[in-house]
């Protein structure tokens, strides 16, 4: 508004172009004739856009939030992210900062360079959100001069911010679960062997599972849907037909699985017990209520969010890997096996 300026400059007899300076932070005046200024601005209620700031400072102001594309979904619309952005959009509304939201192409993956958010530095920071993100282009993100934090996500090899939910911990959990109420065959519904979250769940199971010296089957799935779990399900069963309990990866794969048992003549959890992962809305509206373990979302982007702005303010940061706890959410799809009611 350069009507203000102009009427700041006029009430303290100063040039625009020293109110312009203080108002944006640029070097040039003395302390006390910048105070003078931003007291003065503050009558006004005076504050300058995020374009001006940007202007001044080659900044955006904008911090970006990416999950990979997935049909039929968008990253505001998705059960378990739609969450986690909510509240990191309400964090960095706090700050100078905005959220900028987009999906993942293939197209960008496989071409990170081309990254036009990058490219055309569109933004002063990013969360990278989900285990689908590939690694190597995660690596290239690293590589740029962008702060970069991952959510529900990690490096094997390669220090990174993260932000993550103990998926080691709350697969156990449901495994001993399970174990506690008398079920000895587990089989696990899995997605993709190089998701690092998935890959940490399925030490989780197979951990309590070992306390026991039981086996346990598991089959992957290219995708975590609620038709991979369907088809994940049918396999499985297929493989080992005495199992009386599945853990499942996510709540799509653990729906999934009940629909499957359902068209099976398997009724859960009288014939089959099921627990799911993520506590996403759905999981508790379905016929039965899913038993699952929660991630507080909130608290994840929350977290995010501070990260990345503490991240902005201090580039030199040394990355931390921040794991936030889960808990089991105990509801109608598990049940004792039949040989132990």
């Amino acid at each position: 508004m350069p009507s203000i300026i102009k009427r700041i400059a006029q009430e303290l007899h100063v040039s625009t172009a020293s109110v312009s300076r203080a108002l944006n932070d640029q070097p040039g005046l003395g302390e006390d004739l910048r105070k003078r200024i931003l007291d003065k601005a503050k009558e006004f209620n005076y504050a300058p856009s995020a374009t001006a700031r940007g202007l001044a400072t080659s900044q955006t102001f904008a911090v970006g939030f990416f999950v990979r594309e997935k049909p039929g979904l968008s990253a505001t619309t998705d059960p378990f992210y739609g969450e986690i952005l909510h509240s990191a959009e309400q964090a960095i509304a706090q700050t100078n900062y905005h959220l900028t939201v987009a999906t993942l192409t293939d197209e960008v993956l496989n071409n990170p360079t081309g990254f036009r958010f990058v490219r055309e530095r569109r933004i002063d920071g990013m969360l990278l959100a989900g285990p689908d993100i590939p690694s190597d282009f995660i690596l290239a993100m690293l590589r740029t001069d962008l702060p970069v934090v991952l959510v529900d996500n990690q490096l094997e090899h390669f220090q990174a911010h993260t932000i993550t939910g103990d998926d080691e911990g709350g697969a156990y959990l449901a495994a001993k679960h399970l174990l506690a109420q008398g079920h000895r065959h587990l089989g696990v519904l899995a997605g993709p062997d190089h998701w690092s979250s998935n890959r940490r769940r399925i030490i989780g199971y197979q951990r309590a599972m070992n306390e026991f010296a039981l086996p346990m089957p598991i089959v992957h799935a290219d995708r975590t849907t609620i038709d991979s779990g369907q088809s994940t399900f049918q396999a499985l069963i297929e493989m080992a037909p005495q199992t009386t309990a599945i853990c499942a990866v996510n709540d799509s794969m653990a729906l999934g699985a009940i629909r499957a048992a359902r068209s099976m003549g398997r009724q859960v959890p009288r014939d089959l017990s099921v627990v799911g992962f993520d506590n996403i809305a759905w999981a508790e509206l379905n016929d039965p209520a899913l038993t699952t373990l929660d991630i507080p979302k909130r608290q994840l982007g929350v977290e995010a969010a501070r990260r990345m702005i503490s991240l902005l303010d201090d580039p030199e940061l040394a990355p931390t890997q921040l794991m936030i706890s889960v808990r089991l959410i105990e509801r109608d799809s598990t049940a004792p096996p039949l040989d132990r009611r």
